[in-house]
C-alpha cells in the first residue's frame, strides 16, 4: 500500500511538472528599429527633423563665418590701433565665441527635444500595433531584437510582417 501511495504521488508530481512545462509563456520577437525605419510616418518625421537641422546649421555657419571675418580683420589691424582698441576687440571676439557656443548648445537641446516630440507618437503607434498583434497571436512577451537590445538569440516567431500589416504598410 505504501508503494502504491508513493507511486501515485510520484505520478502526480511528474504530471504536474509536465503540465508546468507546457504552460510556459509564448515569446516572439520583433526588430523595432527595422519597423520604425520602414514606417511612412518615420520618413516624414526625419524629413521634418532634417529641415530643422538645416536651419540650425545655416544659422550656426553664418555666425562662424562672421566670427572668422572679424578675427581676420582685427588681426590685420592689430598693429595699427591702440592697445585699448585691441583689448575691446579681444573682448568682443570672446563674446562672439561664447554666443556661438551657447547657440550650438541650445540648438542641440532644442533639436533633441523636437526629435523626442516628433518620435513619441510614432513609437506609441508602433507599440500599440505590436501589443495588438501579440495579443491576437497569444504571445505574452515580445522581445526587441534590434541590435544592442540584449536579445542574443531570436529563433522564435518574428512579428514584423504582422505588425506592418496591422499598421497598413
Amino acid at each position: 500500500m505504501k508503494q502504491l501511495k508513493s507511486l501515485l504521488i510520484a505520478a502526480l508530481l511528474f504530471a504536474g511538472v509536465n503540465q508546468a512545462a507546457h504552460a510556459q509563456a509564448k515569446v516572439a520577437h520583433i526588430n523595432v528599429s527595422d519597423l520604425m525605419a520602414a514606417m511612412p510616418d518615420m520618413k516624414a518625421a526625419q524629413a521634418q527633423l532634417e529641415k530643422v537641422t538645416k536651419t540650425y546649421d545655416t544659422e550656426y555657419n553664418t555666425m562662424v563665418e562672421e566670427f572668422r571675418k572679424k578675427v581676420g580683420q582685427y588681426e590685420k589691424e592689430a598693429s595699427t590701433v591702440t592697445d585699448a582698441v585691441n583689448d575691446t576687440r579681444s573682448k568682443e571676439v570672446q563674446d562672439m565665441q561664447k554666443r556661438i557656443q551657447d547657440y550650438q548648445q541650445n540648438a542641440s537641446k532644442e533639436l533633441q527635444a523636437k526629435q523626442e516630440a516628433i518620435y513619441k507618437p510614432i513609437l506609441e503607434k508602433s507599440r500599440l500595433a505590436i501589443q495588438k498583434v501579440a495579443k491576437a497571436k497569444g504571445y505574452q512577451y515580445v522581445l526587441d531584437a534590434s541590435t544592442g537590445s540584449g536579445v542574443l538569440v531570436a529563433d522564435g516567431p518574428d512579428l514584423i510582417a504582422d505588425v506592418k500589416k496591422e499598421l497598413g504598410f
